[in-house]
């Protein structure tokens, strides 16, 4: 890969046709690279582990589709699974065999999971489970943390309070006060703050929902004992705890963030790797409250497209090659070797920086760290990291363009591809710290 800037004209005539019939010219704001500068890559294919720009510039891709991708594009076991489905036919709106297997193979694979639902998207399977939380309890409230993300749903767009315990305010026009006022915030990896709020609200707090690996604020790991402490605690105060795993379930380790650090939620929040790249979500927990969702129970919640055919293969598809010998330790080793090459590679450059990885999930801070929160996190030289991420892309490297983003490896890449990342990275931040 050599250094200089690419053609990207093509792109920039897309993203100018787009604007003009899309907001902002995307179909998701991060897309539009506004924190990163510049005008976003409008991407044409996809293969292995390499995107490929409508200019025809190829990129080695860490984005993965915002993380689904950890076999990698174009996968032919997926191809092949999608193509058969596609020929039987594209939905139904009825049961099928392949959404039970399916369910089947995500209730073997997590502990805590007795039954589940599928639907159509993260945001919907979040916004279901706190629904079926509220209805299970008897009580309003719920909590967040602060820089977590749980899809777009109006109760769940809010930002940090100043304190322990202040009640959301919205963080989008449109959301009303008073329903944002049922959502309180928390400081993630911080026990005390939320003892605090269930101290606050005794016998109000209907479910405590939160990536058990937050992902949405870059990578950030729980600290030794979070876990297991959120667990006693929602446990004492009768509220569920919810884990959305919508980025991690499969992606840290086979059946999840949970899995791998032995804590059990009431509910689990599924999307992104169980669809293999097609639209998917999915949320489940305990049998006893499982129940309560329509038609067994009051609790209503539905989807035309739930449990799609063409979705429901390639997330089978997917699962079973990760099933397979060596796959999550492959995964492993690549995203260490990523990690530890960017490690060294700012050592070296003497550019303050503080790195984080959880199986094929890493970020690296452009601060000294440590960064344990959302304060931790946004406390990064975000203006840099843009910088980088621009160097990057002409060094023929595709990153998120967002600091507070994961970066995902899959099992197409290769170490070819991690050690010549590694190198455009030195290349990159010489050119970043020269200019600066």
């Amino acid at each position: 890969m050599a250094a200089g800037l690419r053609s990207t004209a093509r792109s920039r005539e897309a993203h100018q046709a787009a604007r003009r019939l899309m907001p902002g010219g995307v179909n998701s704001p991060v897309r539009a690279f506004h924190a990163v500068g510049g005008e976003p890559l409008t991407l044409e294919s996809g293969f292995e582990a390499r995107v490929r720009d409508v200019d025809g510039n190829d990129y080695i891709d860490y984005v993965g589709s915002w993380g689904p991708l950890i076999l990698g594009h174009a996968h032919p076991e997926v191809v092949e699974a999608v193509t058969r489905a596609l020929r039987l036919g594209s939905s139904f709106g009825a049961p099928t065999l392949a959404e039970t297997a399916l369910a089947r193979r995500l209730v073997e694979a997590l502990p805590s999971l007795e039954r589940v639902r599928l639907v159509n998207s993260g945001t919907e399977a979040a916004m279901s489970a706190l629904r079926l939380a509220r209805a299970a309890t008897g009580r309003d409230l719920v909590v967040k943390c602060a820089g977590g993300y749980h899809g777009h749903a109006d109760g769940l767009l809010v930002r940090a309070g100043s304190g322990a315990t202040t009640l959301g305010t919205p963080d989008s026009p449109g959301v009303p006060a008073a329903y944002a006022s049922c959502t309180l915030v928390a400081r993630y990896n911080d026990l005390d703050d939320l003892d605090g709020l269930f101290r606050a609200y005794p016998g109000r707090i209907a479910a405590f929902i939160l990536e058990p690996v937050a992902g949405n604020m870059g990578v950030v790991p729980p600290v030794r004992g979070y876990l297991e402490g959120v667990r006693e605690l929602t446990r004492g105060a009768g509220a569920l705890l919810v884990f959305d795993e919508v980025m991690t379930g499969f992606r840290v380790a086979w059946g999840g963030a949970q899995v791998l650090y032995g804590v059990a939620p009431d509910l689990t929040c599924l999307g992104k790797v169980i669809g293999g790249g097609l639209p998917v979500g999915a949320y489940g927990g305990r049998a006893d409250l499982m129940a309560r969702v329509a038609p067994e129970g009051p609790v209503y919640q539905a989807g035309t497209l739930s449990g799609n055919p063409l979705a429901v293969a390639a997330g089978l598809a997917t699962l079973e090659v990760l099933s397979r010998p060596g796959a999550y330790e492959r995964l492993g080793l690549l995203s260490e070797r990523l990690s530890e090459g960017l490690r060294g590679v700012f050592l070296e450059a003497g550019v303050p920086s503080y790195h984080t990885r959880v199986g094929s999930m890493l970020c690296t801070f452009f601060t000294p760290g440590p960064v344990a929160d959302y304060d931790g996190a946004t406390a990064s030289d975000a203006a840099l990291y843009a910088a980088w991420f621009r160097a990057m892309l002409e060094e023929g490297v595709y990153l998120a363009p967002s600091q507070y983003e994961a970066a995902f490896v899959s099992l197409a890449h290769r170490e070819s591809d991690i050690d010549a990342t590694v190198e455009a990275a030195a290349r990159a931040l010489a050119r970043c710290v020269s200019s600066s």
